[in-house]
């Protein structure tokens, strides 16, 4: 209810500097000002015909927007005539659109020195202050400009923003004051004023004036709304439920109290009451579904105590669905609602509802991709990704996830091809470019072209040292060859450095360590690896038995090895160390 008004106040203030600034624009001052400003002292005929050349070359210029050439044209003016204050205001605003605040400053002031009568200086001056931050100097030009055009609104409304801004609220509200005194009675004002004696604490006179409105406005709910926040935010409880339920009594459809009334009772732990009204506002098309999404969000990042049932939610959602089905945020939502109930196949049928209605949100097509690869789905994935590329050829991120679903369907070909089709869009990343160099390695190595792949494999981590997949690949893949395998410890080192408890990056490790005949140490990190969940991979249980082998424990190996086979492994050479019971080194 408070933010509905406070965004007409927002609005407001947008209109009117809108006005003010196309204003500003299209004036430098009167006829007699421009005259002289551009003529300054008297000049010969030959250097007066020569100045409004420059000048008028100048201002040519710049409206071409070729600013390198009108601030050449605008400083011969100033060569001629050092006290042109319009050619030092035309200066100023071409260093001002470039950036240059400091300068743009020194030419204004030097500009409202020589004409300090001239009002557009002063604006162009307030203006550039506010956009750099310096709200108390903006303010107080407006206060100079107002001393001559005292009922001036929009100076008014300016200098009340300027000071609200900069920390200064009481002269804020006499801004305001001012400003009512000049068109009356206004509920922006009153509403504006409130905010600030909230913020200056003064309760009693923002109590005030919130009752003067509803006492001038007696037909409008909102504000017995805004008045049952600000109890509630006091901590005056029945008084705020007092004020939610005028609201209802004056607009029983009204859903922004539904969402207040929400918001109380579970604040006050009364769960089903809450839930009753959050199913009502919910239910109400006319609340703007940002709305809800903002109150869903709090709903589900409530502490546990308040915290609803799994299921309330999904009915929200639902409510969402129903009373907005042609926004595809509300089947992202749901989406997202299911991914995380790990419901990851009803989760994808929501999200190709949502790019259904809108298939240019690149956003839809990421969180799409990462279910598909979540489902462990790469056909999908491909396909999607695909589809994806279509409508967005310049996210090489969606190379990346086309290229991971082609390397998961063993078409290394149609990986390479990706990478390099998008690789032009790889540009100041350097994790992007390491995700590129790292699959492409993948690619190339199961094509046993190992040494392209090694290269790639190096680049990818010259160019994110910290890429921890590339260093755990590129150390096993070494360690599988029997190659170089002081650089594979030094790299798998750092991995397990960043993740002691990754069980797949422990298993590299160890089996590097295997590699190089350590194998005691390769048993303590293999025993790690299998506390953490290596025991489901028939790899990792396969490696334990081989460590237990080289070990000279034959029996606890063949037990390990069976377990491999049993858990799914359809290795010939896994087969054959059980029947002869013995470690058999594969081939390369």
């Amino acid at each position: 209810m408070t933010i509905k008004k406070y965004v007409l106040i927002s609005l407001l203030a947008m209109v009117l500097m809108a006005c003010s600034t196309s204003k500003q624009v299209a004036n430098t001052g009167s006829k007699d000002e421009e005259k002289q400003a551009d003529l300054g002292p008297e000049l010969s005929e030959d250097k007066r015909i020569e100045f409004e050349f420059l000048f008028i070359e100048g201002l040519k210029q710049k409206m071409l927007g070729n600013h390198d050439l009108a601030v050449q044209y605008l400083n011969s003016c100033l060569d001629i005539n050092p006290q042109s204050a319009a050619s030092l205001y035309e200066l100023a605003g071409i260093y001002a659109a470039k950036g240059e605040v400091v300068s743009a400053k020194l030419l204004l002031e030097r500009a409202i020195q020589i004409e300090p009568e001239n009002r557009w200086y002063k604006i162009l001056l307030a203006q550039i202050y506010q956009n750099n931050n310096e709200y108390s100097k903006a303010g107080d030009i407006y206060a100079i400009l107002l001393k001559d055009d005292p009922n001036n609104v929009d100076y008014l409304y300016r200098n009340a923003l300027l000071m609200a801004s900069s920390d200064q609220p009481q002269r804020a509200i006499d801004a305001y004051n001012e400003m009512e005194r000049v068109v009356g009675y206004n509920e922006q004002i009153a509403l504006a004023r409130q905010q600030l004696y909230r913020e200056m604490g003064d309760n009693k006179k923002a109590y005030s004036e919130i009752q003067k409105l509803i006492e001038a406005f007696p037909d409008i709910p909102e504000y017995h709304g805004i008045l049952a926040d600000m109890y509630k935010e006091d901590g005056k409880m029945d008084e705020a439920l007092e004020h939610y339920h005028k609201v209802l009594d004056m607009n029983p459809s009204n859903g922004f109290v539904h969402f207040s009334l929400a918001s109380f009772y579970l604040q006050n732990n009364e769960i089903e009451k809450g839930y009753d009204h959050a199913r009502k506002g919910f239910s109400n098309a006319e609340v703007a579904i940002e709305t809800k999404i903002q109150l869903y969000l709090m709903l589900l990042n409530a502490p546990d105590e308040i915290k609803m049932d799994d299921s309330d939610f999904e009915e929200l959602i639902n409510l969402i669905i129903k009373a907005h089905p042609e926004d595809a945020r509300s089947y992202s939502i749901m989406a997202d609602y299911l991914v995380q109930q790990e419901r990851g196949s009803e989760a994808r049928e929501y999200m190709l509802n949502a790019l259904d209605i809108s298939s240019d949100n690149y956003r839809l097509w990421e969180q799409l991709l990462m279910i598909d690869n979540q489902l462990l789905d790469f056909e999908s994935m491909a396909k999607h990704s695909q589809k994806a590329l279509l409508l967005f050829p310049s996210q090489p991120l969606l190379y990346v996830l086309n290229a991971v679903a082609n390397l998961q369907l063993k078409d290394y070909p149609k990986v390479l091809k990706t990478l390099e089709n998008g690789q032009l869009y790889v540009t100041d990343n350097k994790q992007m470019e390491s995700q590129f160099e790292m699959y492409r390695a993948e690619a190339y190595y199961n094509l046993d072209e190992k040494d392209k792949a090694f290269s790639a494999f190096d680049k990818a981590i010259e160019a994110d040292p910290e890429n921890y997949m590339a260093l755990n690949n590129y150390a096993y893949y070494l360690s599988e060859l029997g190659i170089e395998l002081e650089k594979a410890e030094v790299m798998s080192a750092k991995v397990i450095q960043a993740h002691p408890d990754n069980a797949t990056y422990l298993d590299t490790h160890a089996w590097v360590l295997f590699k190089k005949g350590e194998y005691r140490l390769a048993k303590f990190y293999m025993d790690t690896a299998m506390q953490n969940g290596a025991d489901e991979s028939e790899v990792c249980v396969e490696h334990y038995g081989d460590i237990h082998y080289k070990l000279d424990d034959v029996e606890n190996a063949v037990k390990y090895w069976e377990k491999a086979l049993e858990m799914g492994s359809s290795s010939e050479l896994l087969k054959k160390k059980i029947e002869q019971k013995r470690y058999i080194e594969e081939e390369k």
